[in-house]
């Protein structure tokens, strides 16, 4: 499942300039090559660790090459596709709705709201923490395959169930309708929360565990993060619930929230140890105070 790693860090993003000045000393020349090289040092790299590794061995530019981290034409293909994606969703659940009474517009439904989750995950990447943004931040291939796996159970059992029981009603009481409306809402709020988690965390944000504290990085406590201690994971997990709700999946739903649940518990404990390493009794303090508002995960 897509992740949320050290989303509760900022970076404080520092200027530097220098100046070099014509003088007949060969000693201040000196001086002032050292201080480049320093201030030169200290600036924050233009490019991810991946995008960087392929520049340093392929030459400048080349992290945007095809078939690299940063490739712009992978990029523009993936967004193409999901914005082709999200609207086939949407005019195929409308249609379905508005023409048939099938219950089948469940599919294009979840259709539409993968494909705006996955491009929202490459957006507010780009364009919060541009210097971190390549091809794999649209997460497309994240987990792979068992994340791919889950949601292709998930279509086929809405297929399924909705083609040979058109009619059913899983629900007690016959709340299917008002479990579809919950459905809709917890889609709406887990994946809002999800986005203004990373937009708030700015370059901060990551999605791959950061395992040493950067010295400009400090803890934030404020906006979402006054109110949920890890909203990223909060909006993923009952985004992905939400999901299950609309599309009637019953086998779906309870796999859904127990994988999910196994997978957040252990990545936030695991993630907490080093924000504990990194901020100390102020991490404490903090992870006292707010929750996570997952279920069974303080």
């Amino acid at each position: 499942m897509p992740v949320e790693t050290t989303p509760i860090m900022r970076n404080q993003s520092h200027g530097f300039s220098c100046s070099q000045t014509a003088t007949s000393s060969f000693s201040v020349l000196e001086s002032d090559e050292a201080d480049d090289t320093a201030n030169a040092n200290l600036t924050l790299p233009l490019l991810s660790p991946s995008a960087a590794a392929a520049t340093a061995s392929q030459g400048p530019g080349s992290a945007y090459l095809r078939h690299q981290p940063k490739s712009l034409s992978g990029i523009a293909v993936r967004a193409f596709c999901l914005g082709i994606a999200l609207a086939l969703g949407v005019t195929s659940m409308i249609a379905i709705l508005v023409f048939t009474s099938s219950p089948l517009w469940r599919l294009p439904f979840f259709l539409a709201a993968l494909s705006l989750f996955h491009f929202l995950e490459f957006w507010t990447t780009a364009a919060y923490n541009t210097r971190a943004a390549d091809v794999s931040s649209f997460l497309l291939t994240a987990n792979w395959p068992g994340y791919a796996i889950a949601h292709a159970t998930a279509a086929f059992e809405c297929l399924v169930t909705n083609v040979v029981w058109p009619n059913r009603s899983w629900t007690p009481l016959h709340m299917g309708l008002l479990l579809c409306l919950l459905g809709w809402v917890v889609v709406v709020v887990g994946q809002t929360v999800r986005s203004v988690a990373m937009v708030q965390a700015g370059p901060s944000f990551n999605h791959q565990v950061q395992f040493q504290r950067s010295a400009a990085h400090v803890l934030v406590t404020t906006g979402i993060y006054a109110r949920l201690r890890h909203p990223s994971y909060f909006g993923f997990f009952w985004w992905a619930l939400g999901t299950q709700l609309v599309m009637g999946n019953l086998f779906s739903f309870f796999v859904y929230a127990a994988v999910l649940h196994k997978f957040f518990s252990s990545r936030i404990y695991h993630e907490e140890e080093l924000l504990v390493k990194f901020f100390g009794d102020e991490y404490v303090d903090y992870r006292k105070k707010v929750g996570t508002k997952i279920p069974f995960v303080p």
